[in-house]
């Protein structure tokens, strides 16, 4: 059997044992049709790969950095990743409005051809062979992948939130995560594949192919709302303010709407802890994800598990703590956000204490960084992916879900800006694992902050008469 297909077909095992499950689960009862099922699948699953495609042309550069050797150290890729974040986590000020008013489906189709552009442009660069300037290269065409990635999370948001009802959200939740553990799948596994069997160039040039084909799907499939696609469109149960308003034309009207739901967030707080705690949640994904594939590859660890398959264990993870987070969430805290994402930065916490002890104990390594992975995941879905569109309501989702996702890269930036200069950057320091102290002991207190976040929304629900439907 091909390594490749070793790989994808745990990952395609564990989907169809989730959808048996999730299918024969008591349903929530709100009225769609099956010829209303069946378009919104049509709706979110191409939308969903698009995103995960995304995924896969922003986490490339680790498959690229590992390649390409001293050319870029350590210390360059997080100065890299870090402008990228950055630029991706003050985004949400242009994207988040400009997604409200010409919709998800726009969006997503500049998402989408836009970031391929950037990748696209990447590639060329390792193609012409030049090595001067090269990270102040990579820094500015990596930020322009970035602003255009930035898109993604607030189109798909934007788009399902006129899709899906508050109740069943949770489960979107649950898809959300999957589609992010996909695109780590893509990203860190299929990537690793290409830098081996092709010359580096081609962990940027196979993405932006992939995003451009998308973009054509999406172009014939993905609308906005289900009237748009020949449904009928219903009322969703979430904060929706000023639905019942039409935006002023124009850049005047985009930043008199901007104002007018800051306000209403102000007297909602509620979107602001939740903003924080997924700052939280981007400091501690980005140093769980990067750092530990260049951990184990630049302190030679082989014959791990783990290690030898981190995109697949992330994936598997990540879609594990999706479904399980957006089921709980919905069949037993009456689709609460904040129990759910408590519990889980418990295990947060716990986790970056443990990798504390086992920096050379291997195996209890990455065990411990696999249900971290699961727990992160599963909070990113529930809170980016579900309450932002409870909290947010379809009109002005879009602005909200900008804050929050800008929010989670901005809390990457820091981490990149942070452990990216503390880790050992050069041999022979960075060969070894007691030298690396500062990854988990730095997740210490950013996960303890996140916990005592959560638990102050545990009980936080929408406001607004539809949300009491």
């Amino acid at each position: 059997m091909p390594i490749w297909l070793s790989r994808l077909l745990p990952i395609a095992i564990l989907l169809a044992v989730i959808t048996i499950v999730v299918a024969r689960l008591p349903k929530v009862e709100l009225g769609h049709s099956k010829a209303f099922t069946t378009r919104r699948f049509l709706n979110w699953f191409p939308l969903g790969l698009t995103y995960a495609f995304l995924y896969m042309a922003r986490y490339n550069l680790a498959a690229a950095k590992n390649d390409l050797g001293d050319l870029i150290t350590n210390e360059d890729f997080g100065t890299i990743k870090a402008a990228g974040t950055v630029v991706y986590g003050i985004s949400f000020l242009i994207n988040g409005p400009l997604t409200d008013r010409i919709g998800g489906r726009a969006t997503m189709l500049l998402a989408a051809l836009g970031a391929a552009a950037a990748n696209i442009a990447m590639g060329g660069l390792l193609v012409s062979g030049t090595r001067d300037h090269v990270v102040e290269l990579f820094m500015l065409l990596y930020a322009a992948n970035m602003y255009f990635q930035s898109f993604g999370a607030v189109s798909i948001v934007k788009v399902n939130a006129a899709w899906f009802h508050l109740r069943e959200r949770g489960t979107f939740g649950g898809i959300f995560g999957i589609l992010i553990s996909l695109g780590l799948y893509f990203a860190f596994d299929w990537c690793a594949f290409i830098a081996d069997a092709a010359p580096t160039e081609w962990v940027f040039f196979v993405p932006a192919a992939l995003l451009l084909v998308f973009f054509v799907i999406d172009w014939f499939l993905v609308r906005d709302t289900p009237g748009q696609a020949g449904q009928t469109d219903f009322e969703t149960g979430d904060a929706t303010w000023g639905d019942d308003v039409a935006p002023a034309p124009g850049l005047r009207g985009t930043i008199a709407g901007v104002i007018k739901v800051g306000r209403m967030m102000l007297s909602q707080p509620v979107i602001l802890i939740i903003g924080a705690i997924e700052f939280c949640s981007g400091f501690l994904r980005s140093a769980l994800m990067d750092w530990y594939a260049l951990f184990t590859r630049q302190t030679h660890v082989t014959g791990d598990f783990v290690a030898d398959n981190w995109g697949m264990m992330q994936c598997i993870a990540g879609i594990l703590g999706g479904v399980v987070a957006g089921v709980i969430s919905d069949r037993v805290f009456g689709s609460r956000r904040g129990p759910v994402a408590s519990i889980l930065y418990g295990v947060m916490l716990g986790g970056a204490i443990a990798m504390t002890f086992s920096l050379e104990t291997t195996p209890m390594l990455s065990g411990v960084v696999v249900v971290m992975m699961l727990a992160i995941i599963g909070v990113h879905g529930m809170l980016s992916g579900a309450a932002s569109m409870d909290f947010g309501g379809r009109k002005n989702v879009g602005v909200v879900v900008g804050i929050i996702d800008g929010l989670v890269y901005l809390g990457q930036g820091v981490q990149y800006m942070t452990l990216g200069h503390a880790l050992p950057s050069e041999a022979p320091a960075n060969e070894v694992p007691a030298n690396w102290w500062a990854w988990p002991v730095g997740m210490i207190p950013v996960s303890l902050l996140g916990l005592a976040l959560a638990t102050r929304v545990w009980n936080a629900r929408p406001k607004g008469a539809a949300a009491a439907h």
